[in-house]
């Protein structure tokens, strides 16, 4: 029987374009897996915030990642993608951190090519970059760490200046990447994305955010250069903005009126479906001894 991650990696040199939700805990994970999508992506700009409610400068731990990947997987079926930062070390602790991940459940890891601490480049000052050598052996270490030849690694180049992320980018399928990632401030266009993906042979994983550059491109030209493509915090942003507004309306009211929230409500009813609720109770009757 074909594995999941076999079935992955025959797709992402032919097969269409795998489209993945972004999600940060468990729950979301859950509401992504239910929906339309391909496959989750765990953010590491989301766990950060779900985890501590802290920003995404690697303030969390491998073993945090580790939890929270787990925890989706216990719940999903759908593949899970993985933001694995900087490998959180040395070659030593990539090697680590990939299995530790492939125990977890991940499908594809995500590793980048900054120092350690990173910062997230959708939010953070320019970032500084190991060099590519260095760059070059996190993805060796990553690739000979795995247990299972399919686990995808995604290499993720933070490089700003177009000529190094397309020499990057190049080295990195060299050592064995299966997909490359660019960083939306690096291109501006379309055709600099195409030129990428012919300049290092591999097809693209990219990241879809509100405000960037790479929202004008159209679903025919991202699924023409990307195997993976990600809106990896849009749920995130999504509760935060409908949270916040309906809070503000409760407290402003101080009553015991729901009525014409700025959001509706999910009912309790189907909250309960979506968590699988009767589901369990059915399965602890199934145990109980009567």
């Amino acid at each position: 029987m074909t594995s999941s991650r076999q079935a992955l990696r025959q797709r992402i040199t032919h097969g269409p374009t795998l489209w993945f939700g972004g999600a940060q805990d468990a729950l979301s994970a859950l509401l992504v897996d239910q929906s339309e999508f391909d496959g989750i992506f765990s953010t590491g700009f989301g766990v950060s915030a779900a985890l501590l409610g802290q920003p995404d400068m690697e303030l969390y731990t491998l073993s945090e990642n580790v939890a929270t990947v787990n925890r989706m997987a216990n719940v999903v079926r759908k593949p899970i993608f993985v933001d694995a930062d900087t490998g959180y070390g040395s070659v030593l602790n990539v090697g680590r951190a990939v299995r530790e991940f492939e125990k977890a459940g991940a499908a594809a890891l995500q590793l980048e090519d900054q120092v350690s601490p990173k910062r997230c480049p959708a939010a953070a000052a320019p970032s500084t970059l190991v060099s590519i050598d260095d760059a070059v052996a996190r993805i060796k270490a990553a690739l000979d760490a795995r247990l299972d030849p399919d686990l995808l690694i995604v290499a993720r180049t933070d490089a700003q200046d177009p000529g190094e992320a397309l020499e990057r980018a190049a080295r990195y399928a060299e050592a064995g990447a299966d997909l490359i990632q660019p960083i939306s401030r690096t291109f501006e266009r379309y055709e600099q994305l195409a030129q990428l993906r012919e300049a290092c042979g591999r097809r693209l994983s990219l990241m879809l955010m509100a405000g960037t550059w790479m929202t004008a491109l159209t679903r025919e030209q991202i699924e023409s250069v990307a195997a993976f493509a990600s809106y990896p915090i849009a749920g995130l942003l999504t509760t935060v903005h409908t949270v916040q507004a309906n809070l503000r309306e409760l407290a402003r009211r101080r009553s015991g009126d729901f009525a014409d929230l700025p959001f509706a409500q999910t009912s309790m009813a189907d909250f309960k479906h979506i968590i699988g609720w009767h589901a369990l109770e059915e399965r602890q009757a199934h145990y109980e001894v009567r």
